[in-house]
């Protein structure tokens, strides 16, 4: 059995899960709307693991294989993955990113890495940045399967 965290690492979880929220919003104003996180998800894995299966990819989304098809199929018809028979077993279907899909992805890293970049450069001296950056490989561990 894991034992209960204690309440000051309970508060630091609830302190860490309010800001985290509040970037991710800031990141989202700053690359317009238009697209869902889940389906901006989906395009990104694409983007960096190339064409994949839906249930690759809802394995890798954690979500169930219905919801990713639903989400696959609206960016199919807005122009942004292909559906494409697979190679070797004709019962499956390999989604890839479409130039449209590609070029969003692109987009959106740009829009938000700058304005990530923009908001440290405004708001946390030099100390602060190289602190957040030691920080930034605990993070993915938090974040990692």
């Amino acid at each position: 059995m894991i034992p209960e965290p204690e309440p000051a690492l309970r508060d630091t979880a609830g302190d860490l899960q309010l800001a985290l929220g509040m970037l991710v919003r800031q990141m989202r104003a700053a690359t317009g709307g238009g697209i869902s996180l889940s389906q901006m998800s989906v395009l990104k894995r694409l983007d960096r693991l190339g064409e994949a299966t839906c249930a690759d990819l809802a394995r890798a989304e954690k979500i169930r294989p219905q919801s990713l098809i639903a989400t696959v199929n609206s960016l199919r018809a807005d122009g942004y993955v292909t559906r494409t028979p697979h190679p070797t077993d004709g019962r499956r279907l390999l989604v890839s990113l479409t130039e449209r899909g590609r070029a969003l992805v692109r987009e959106r890293r740009e829009a938000g890495h700058g304005r990530l970049a923009e908001l440290m450069a405004e708001r946390l001296s030099p100390g602060e940045r190289a602190l957040l950056a030691e920080a930034v490989p605990l993070l993915r561990r938090l974040a990692d399967d």
